[in-house]
C-alpha cells in the first residue's frame, strides 16, 4: 500500500512550484485559480520573491500547500491508499484523498495562517528543537515549569519540538541539556504552534471549518492528533480544529500507517523533510518523493 504524505511550514524555498507553472497546463490553472481566491499572486513571490518575503505567514503556508497539491493533483499515477500531512500538511492531504475541495482548502489555509499570525502577536512566544533525549523525559521536563511548554511535533524518535512562551522555552531547552540532550535550541519561528498559546487561532478557525463542506474520503487520513486512520467527516473536523493546540504525533502517525500495511512512503511537496523523517521512523519501508 502506497502512503502519500505532506510537509508543513518550513518546507517552502524560493523558486518552488516555478517549473511545475511552466510545465504543465492544469497546474498553471490551478496557479492562476490560487492568485484569484487570494487576491494576490502568490505566484509571483513563490518563484521570483526572496527566502524572507516567503517567511510572511499569509504567503507562507498557502504557498507550501499548492506546491504540494497542484504536484499530487497532476501526476497521472497519484492513487493513494492512505493520506497524512504534517501540520498545515493536513489540509493537503485532505484535498488529496477528496474530503476537500482546492478552493475551500485554499481558503481554509489562508484564514489558519492570520488566525495564527493574530495568536502571535497577542502571545509572544516561541518553539526549540530538542534532540536526542527520550519522548517521556521532554514531556516530564516540560511539566515541570511554571510557564506554558508543551511537546509540539513528534517528528521522529530522538526529535521532538517543544512550544511555550519565551520564558518557559528558554527555562526548558537549559533543562533538557542538563538532563542529556544532545542540542536544544530555539527554533526561528513566530510563535508557539501546537500550543494553548494558539486558542484564540482554534477558535477563529473553528467557525471557518464547521462551515465548510466535508465530503466522504476515498482513503483514510492519519491525523495528526491522534495518528489514527479516518474516514468519518464529522471526526476528520473535530480533529482538525483540535490540531492547532495539540501536538503533532507525526512518528505515531507513521508507525500506525505501517501497522496498517504502507510499505511505500511518497512525499508531495517542496523539500524532502518527511522523507528523511520516514526513514528514521520505518527504516525497512520504500521511501520517495513525487
Amino acid at each position: 500500500m502506497t502512503a502519500y504524505v505532506f510537509p508543513g511550514q518550513g518546507a517552502q524555498f524560493p523558486g518552488m512550484g516555478k517549473e511545475l507553472y511552466e510545465n504543465n497546463a492544469k497546474a498553471k490553472e490551478l496557479f492562476e485559480r490560487a492568485n484569484e481566491i487570494l487576491g494576490f499572486r502568490i505566484t509571483d513571490i513563490m518563484f521570483e520573491g526572496t527566502a524572507d518575503e516567503l517567511k510572511q505567514t499569509k504567503v507562507t503556508q498557502p504557498a507550501i500547500f499548492l506546491h504540494s497539491v497542484i504536484l499530487a493533483e497532476t501526476t497521472e499515477s497519484f492513487k493513494p491508499d492512505m493520506v497524512a500531512g504534517h501540520s498545515l500538511g493536513e489540509f493537503s492531504a485532505l484535498v488529496a484523498n477528496k474530503t476537500l475541495s482546492f478552493e475551500d482548502a485554499l481558503k481554509l489555509v489562508s484564514q489558519r495562517a492570520m488566525a495564527m499570525q493574530k495568536a502571535c502577536e497577542m502571545n509572544p512566544s516561541t518553539m526549540a528543537a530538542v534532540l536526542a533525549l527520550d519522548d517521556t523525559k521532554v514531556e516530564e521536563i516540560c511539566e515541570g515549569i511554571d510557564e506554558v511548554v508543551v511537546p509540539a511535533n513528534y517528528n521522529c524518535p530522538g526529535q521532538l519540538v517543544i512550544s511555550g512562551t519565551n520564558k518557559g522555552i528558554e527555562v526548558a531547552c537549559e533543562r533538557m541539556k542538563e538532563a542529556g540532550a544532545k542540542r536544544a535550541l530555539p527554533l526561528p519561528v513566530g510563535g508557539a504552534f501546537h500550543s494553548p498559546l494558539m486558542e484564540p487561532a482554534r477558535e477563529e478557525l473553528a467557525a471557518a471549518i464547521r462551515s465548510t463542506t466535508f465530503n466522504k474520503p476515498i482513503c483514510p487520513v492519519y491525523q495528526n492528533v491522534n495518528a489514527k486512520p479516518s474516514m468519518d467527516v464529522d471526526e476528520i473536523k473535530e480533529n482538525l480544529i483540535s490540531q492547532l493546540t495539540a501536538p503533532v504525533k507525526w512518528t505515531q502517525s507513521v508507525q500506525q500507517m505501517v501497522e496498517d500495511g504502507a510499505t511505500k512512503f511518497v512525499e508531495s511537496g517542496p523539500g524532502k523533510v518527511l522523507q528523511g523523517l520516514v526513514k528514521k521512523i520505518a527504516s525497512g519501508v520504500a521511501v520517495s518523493g513525487l
